[in-house]
């Protein structure tokens, strides 16, 4: 039985995941060897020092390959930034014969790639959402039906050239080949999206270091993708200014949050006070009583300073709201909406923040989960948390390769690498 190795890197803003696979027929993907290195050169998703970045995407890969035992070739690497948005479009042809054939389905895609783009405007993904055969609609699988007009609605995802150019040089420089580009948020709603959440109607927020990926689905399709230029940087930037401490005692905080608050503390005041008598204490026992709990030790991880409980659940909360609301923002000028009937699914790294179902609940009335990625095998403990969606969900796209047309970056590249001979699985894939 022929084995496959396929490799994913998820350039993050606050790492760089490589996750290399392999993959058997009939098999789960079984994890061999990954390695999530601090990002350098990234920031809100964007390249921005093409040294730095490649730097960290070497050490990354070379960590991987080290673990797996393998030289990687070919890679998955997903690409992110304010700028990457979304449109819908539809394709029409006439069917060649008395039955739709594949030809035909792949004549209506590429007729509705062809539309007018900005010239620094790049489409990575183009999704088939519906077939209409002679003007009926909500089909799937238009393969074999009788017809003699073939439309195709669309979701076209683009980004600008100078994304996945940067990205595909930094990644060339270390010695592998840029097989596709893929949306980070898309490939992380492959990873923890149900397929009755996608056909109820969900939201999903890919919320990373520098940005939040945003991917609305509908009847089973992708209605909507985009991104907005806020993450979990700017919380932990928050908690550095709001509590006067570094920057890596901030991301500590914010990690550590519930550890912090589901902790008993007593403030150093109250302790003092213990040691007092009672008949010597100035302060009344109902104040001294309402003191305790207000006030965080970060002994408890390690920084020598006490904080407001209070103070941090605003800092967080505020900054939250922004990005919800920016997020909100966003969805509303593309005309549509953030509340769906399966509510709002949240991942990435910053989707562990502490509290954040019942803060988003409570912003925006709908229903919150928090979405783990799942699927594949192996030495998955390392990535199976919600910062780790992303380069999961990257593998899932490899193993649909030809899932979508286009991709690879070249503007009006199409890859047909098996198209035909994997065509047919598809359209029964996108099946609810």
């Amino acid at each position: 039985m022929a084995r496959k190795i396929i490799t994913a890197i998820d350039v993050g803003s606050s790492k760089i995941t490589t996750l290399i696979t392999s993959v058997e027929d009939g098999k789960s993907p079984t994890v061999i060897g990954v390695c999530a290195h601090p990002s350098k050169g990234i920031k809100k998703g964007v390249v921005v020092n093409i040294d730095d970045a490649t730097s960290s995407i070497l050490e990354s890969v070379t960590a991987a390959e080290r673990m797996a035992g393998v030289t990687v070739s070919d890679v998955y690497v997903s690409i992110n930034g304010e700028q990457v948005t979304s449109l819908n479009n539809k394709g029409v042809v006439a069917v060649a014969g008395s039955e739709i054939t594949i030809d035909d389905t792949y004549r209506a895609i590429e007729n509705a790639r062809t539309l007018s783009l900005p010239d620094n405007l790049n489409p990575i993904h183009i999704i088939p959402r519906e077939f209409v055969v002679d003007s009926q609609g909500g089909i799937k699988y238009p393969i074999g039906m009788s017809g003699g007009r073939l439309e195709v609605e669309t979701h076209i995802i683009t980004a600008p050239n100078s994304y996945w150019q940067n990205i595909k040089k930094c990644t060339e420089q270390v010695g592998a080949n840029v097989y596709d580009v893929i949306f980070a948020a898309w490939a992380s709603s492959l990873a923890v999206l149900t397929d009755t959440e996608k056909e109820l109607g969900v939201t999903m927020l890919d919320i990373g270091a520098g940005t939040t990926g945003i991917t609305i689905f509908q009847e089973g399709s992708i209605i909507y993708s985009g991104c907005v230029p806020l993450g979990g940087s700017s919380i932990t930037s928050d908690i550095a200014i709001g509590l006067q401490v570094s920057l890596e005692e901030a991301e500590k905080i914010k990690v550590e949050m519930s550890k912090l608050f589901d902790t008993k503390f007593e403030s150093t005041k109250t302790k003092d006070l213990d040691s007092i008598p009672a008949i010597l204490r100035r302060d009344e026992p109902k104040k001294q009583k309402k003191s305790k709990g207000e006030e965080i030790d970060l002994d408890v991880i390690g920084i020598n300073k006490t904080i407001s409980k209070e103070m941090l659940e605003k800092i967080v909360s505020a900054r939250c709201e922004e990005i919800f609301n920016m997020v909100k923002e966003n969805i509303s000028k593309a005309g549509y909406e953030m509340a769906m009937p399966a509510g709002i699914v949240l991942t990435g790294g910053s989707s562990l923040l502490r509290d954040i179902t019942k803060f988003t609940q409570a912003t925006l009335g709908v229903a919150a989960r928090v979405g783990y990625p799942s699927g594949l095998s192996g030495m998955t403990d390392e990535i199976s948390d919600p910062a780790y969606a992303c380069v999961q969900g990257l593998i899932k796209h490899a193993l649909d390769d030809d899932v979508e047309i286009g991709g690879g970056g070249e503007k009006g590249k199409v890859d047909v690498k098996g198209l035909f001979g994997k065509l047919g699985d598809w359209f029964k894939s996108l099946l609810p």
